[in-house]
């Protein structure tokens, strides 16, 4: 077979019995077994006889006109943040090396309903904390296009995959950036959807500790509400959880954006600091939908940006440490811990109920002013990270232009605004730099409005040819 930048195709391809779902198994473990040596993107891949045998019977399911759904064959590999039941799911840690859940988490269990076949797991940072995917377990995952940089985190190890066509779709999550940085840094798309569109369970607390959220990342927008009518929908386990939509995602993508008005925040009139380079490059990669009647607008919000972090900073502590604190079973735990995780914990054990209050107060304005903002825009536009892809033995990057970055993570501030916005955020490729690097853009949305924003996604798409350029990696192993 040859490979499918798009999933859809394969997915009907499939369906039709132009190929068999064995074939495309074999294809992608092949794959796998010649590129992810490079990059060390999928970690814990299954047995390829059991795997085999899956996708064999997967196509006996097909003879009998049994299709489970649109994912019916597809090999995928879950982010090593997510439950599956049988396959070790270590987040990263060495205090989870050896857990093996007895059940899928809701999304997985989503994915494989709709006849997916869970080959392995992607690589993440340690409990998904930094944009740099690396963790004493499994080691560094290295960029698709440059393999001494960065593939970013915390879904480095999907966004790779993804871009090297080792797996023909990705899930991701995002608290901090991590559906976006990696997406930009690896030339794919990632979609942050709105809050409760992709319930979580099963989940200790369902109310509280709001910030993240899983979402799909693919390489074409169609792809994207494909997957997303997958993962999405009501789930009871989920009180907070949104209803599912009553048409696909993916119906009617191609709207027109003549009209559109778009506010280009980018550095916040320069309180972000950025590499030479990124605000030139993504203010640039937004005339593929200016070229097509959009209007672009610079805009720096009225709001105090620094309220943001601070809030952010305790919101985030808040909801890590009580994440962590309950797997510390021994006084010595604490020591198997990388340092930022170690610190979030501390930090957040600090923590006063009126800290958390004044936080989320300080959240609640933030929305309130964006819908002042969403009466004059239809989308807000940001760069999806202040740097370029840093070199893969950092841990993390101290300084921007002679700043100095005051915590691991205060070089991927630039996404705050959307994580807290609890709106759909989307990441779509800006294109590279001189240097070969990819840089993406973030595309903040109005509130719920998930299925416009896939319709921007995909006006942006087809107007972006650097979208399709490829990783060099792939010109060595094509299928």
């Amino acid at each position: 077979m040859s490979f499918h930048a798009d999933a859809t195709d394969l997915s009907e391809q499939i369906s039709c019995r132009q190929i068999t779902c064995e074939e495309v198994m074999r294809a992608y473990l092949d794959q796998i077994a010649r590129l992810n040596p490079a990059v060390n993107a999928i970690v814990s891949l299954q047995p390829e006889d059991e795997l085999l045998a899956q996708a064999r019977n997967a196509d006996i399911e097909l003879s009998r006109g049994d299709r489970r759904g649109w994912m019916h064959g597809f090999p995928i590999a879950i982010k090593d943040l997510s439950a599956t039941a049988g396959i070790r799911t270590t987040y990263g840690s060495p205090l989870q090396a050896t857990n093996l859940p007895a059940e899928d988490s809701l999304m997985v269990k989503r994915i494989r309903e709709a006849g997916a076949i869970i080959i392995g797991k992607t690589n993440t940072p340690e409990f998904g904390l930094g944009s740099h995917t690396y963790n004493p377990i499994f080691g560094v995952t290295r960029n698709a296009y440059d393999s001494n940089l960065s593939a970013g985190g915390s879904s480095g190890g999907a966004a790779v995959a993804l871009a090297l066509d080792m797996v023909p779709i990705a899930d991701g999550s995002d608290m901090m950036g991590s559906l976006r940085n990696p997406a930009g840094w690896n030339n794919v798309f990632g979609f942050r959807p709105s809050f409760g569109r992709v319930p979580s369970a099963p989940s200790p607390d369902v109310f509280l500790h709001q910030l993240s959220t899983n979402g799909p990342m693919a390489k074409t927008a169609r792809d994207l509400a494909r997957f997303l009518d997958v993962i999405a929908g009501y789930a009871p386990e989920a009180p907070l959880s949104l209803a599912t939509e009553p048409t696909s995602f993916a119906e009617g993508l191609d709207r027109d954006v003549k009209d559109l008005r778009i506010g280009w925040i980018g550095s916040w009139g320069g309180y972000y600091p950025t590499e030479h380079g990124v605000l030139e490059l993504t203010r640039a990669g937004l005339g593929a939908l200016a070229d097509q009647g959009a209007t672009v607008e610079d805009l720096t919000p009225e709001f105090e940006a620094n309220r943001l972090w601070d809030a952010w900073l305790v919101l985030r502590q808040w909801a890590v440490s009580q994440r962590l604190q309950p797997l510390l079973v021994s006084d010595g735990s604490i020591e198997l811990l990388k340092p930022e995780a170690r610190w979030e914990l501390e930090q957040g054990l600090r923590l006063t109920a009126g800290d958390v209050h004044w936080a989320s107060v300080t959240r609640s304005d933030w929305v309130r002013y964006l819908q002042k903002l969403f009466s004059q825009f239809d989308v807000l536009a940001l760069p999806t990270a202040q740097i370029f892809a840093f070199p893969a033995e950092l841990t993390w990057p101290s300084s921007i232009n002679d700043r100095p970055m005051d915590t691991y993570h205060r070089w991927m501030e630039i996404v705050v605004p959307g994580s807290l916005s609890g709106h759909p955020v989307a990441a779509v490729p800006a294109g590279f730099d001189g240097s070969g690097r990819a840089m993406g853009i973030q595309l903040l949305g109005r509130a719920r409005a998930d299925r416009e924003l896939l319709q921007i996604v995909s006006c942006f798409e087809r107007n972006a040819p650097w979208v399709r350029q490829a990783p060099a990696l792939l010109a060595h192993a094509s299928l």
